[in-house]
């Protein structure tokens, strides 16, 4: 590893691990004489810093084994965290202290600017000569970028929907899944109570993956953005499972980018800086369909931001501060662009992904019952715990 400073960041959505993988990342260096700067709010505090300096305090933190020491027992990042794309820089957000004239140099569109040249202004004028990237397919995307670049670094996946291209697991899953069952179980007393079929909205843009595990802990239905599903054929499966319980209810587990036959994904609200819009609510929209055909109460759930609040469960733990361990390792090597992460059920050093070939999907062929709306649960022999 090259003298001067190491950076860390975190980008995007916040996670159970992040404080886990800075934590270990702090320790394990500190032992080998190399310092530590904290860069806070993602890419934003490498392209909304001072010239000079000015405002080094907002954004830069040194990490320390004494500030550091009792920060993987809860969840969040001590860093912060935001959507930033350095390349794509809107004017509205344009820092106040550069120049129009610097400006002119970095535009690429009519209303957007490529910051590249600021990030890589103030790593040098901040003495960081590698750097460890935690985040999911957006900040990754720049990792990428950067790397190009010639500037060193391991990026780290993290992403409750466990969608990042090239790996088989990101920091944050194991914790949402048991979170969600958690809820779940909970929440059955009502359903039951009241007689009702539920319907629980997940995390999953693109891909099913939580959904899908969701429903294979909980024995539950699970609908999945891979798979358009059929309205009426759902409803009835519900309206069984509600008979063949004792209790009379049932439930169905839904990611966010579901949807059924002649339905379409609707979207609201203005792009983020990676180009992603929100998607209505399908859970709200499903139960009341479901509602409407059948005359059941319903009662739609969003399993949403209590998944990825609070403290890591234990294997979020366990593969944060593996992955912190295996990325210094490899910078300790010489070894720069690369992504730490589960290949074959194993820890590997991988491909960062290109954001052109978008995020990893659920395997519908081999993993998702069709007919059933439900994970395959045969044929696992020689699979590995978390299946593909």
């Amino acid at each position: 590893m090259k003298k001067g400073y190491l950076g860390i960041l975190t980008g995007g959505g916040d996670v159970p691990g992040l404080n886990s993988v800075i934590k270990s990342v702090v320790y394990r260096t500190s032992q080998m004489g190399i310092p530590v700067l904290g860069i806070k709010k993602g890419w934003e505090g490498l392209t909304h810093l001072g010239i000079n300096g000015e405002n080094d305090d907002q954004y830069i933190k040194r990490l320390t084994p004494s500030n550091t020491r009792v920060i993987d027992r809860t969840g969040g990042t001590i860093l912060h965290t935001s959507r930033t794309n350095p390349l794509h820089m809107p004017k509205k957000k344009i820092p106040s202290h550069l120049l129009r004239s610097e400006l002119q140099n970095l535009q690429n569109g009519d209303d957007s600017y490529d910051f590249t040249p600021i990030v890589l202004g103030h790593l040098q004028r901040l003495k960081i000569n590698t750097l460890i990237s935690i985040g999911g397919d957006d900040t990754l995307s720049y990792s990428a970028h950067l790397e190009k670049k010639g500037f060193p670094l391991i990026a780290i996946p993290k992403t409750m929907d466990n969608d990042v291209q090239n790996t088989e697991y990101c920091i944050g899953f194991s914790t949402a899944i048991t979170r969600a069952k958690e809820l779940i179980t909970r929440q059955r007393t009502t359903l039951g109570s009241h007689e009702r079929i539920g319907v629980f909205r997940i995390f999953g843009r693109d891909a099913g993956f939580t959904a899908f595990y969701t429903g294979y802990v909980t024995s539950s239905r699970c609908l999945i953005p891979e798979y358009v599903f059929d309205l009426d054929r759902l409803v009835q499966l519900l309206v069984q499972d509600k008979e063949n319980n004792p209790s009379s209810y049932s439930l169905v587990v839904v990611s966010e980018g579901a949807t059924w036959k002649g339905r379409e994904v609707l979207k609201y609200g203005n792009a983020d800086p990676y180009g992603h819009r929100k998607k209505k609510n399908v859970g709200e929209t499903l139960a009341t369909e479901i509602s409407k055909k059948t005359g059941i109460s319903t009662m739609a759930s969003d399993l949403t931001y209590d998944l990825r609040s609070g403290d890591p469960d234990s294997l979020d733990r366990l593969v944060s501060t593996t992955f912190a361990n295996i990325a210094v390792d490899l910078l300790n090597d010489g070894v720069s662009g690369r992504m730490v992460g589960i290949k074959d059920g194993r820890y590997a050093s991988l491909r960062i992904p290109k954001s052109s070939i978008g995020p990893r999907k659920l395997d519908v062929k081999s993993l998702y019952n069709k007919q059933k709306y439900r994970p395959n649960y045969s044929g696992r022999l020689g699979s590995p715990i978390l299946l593909y």
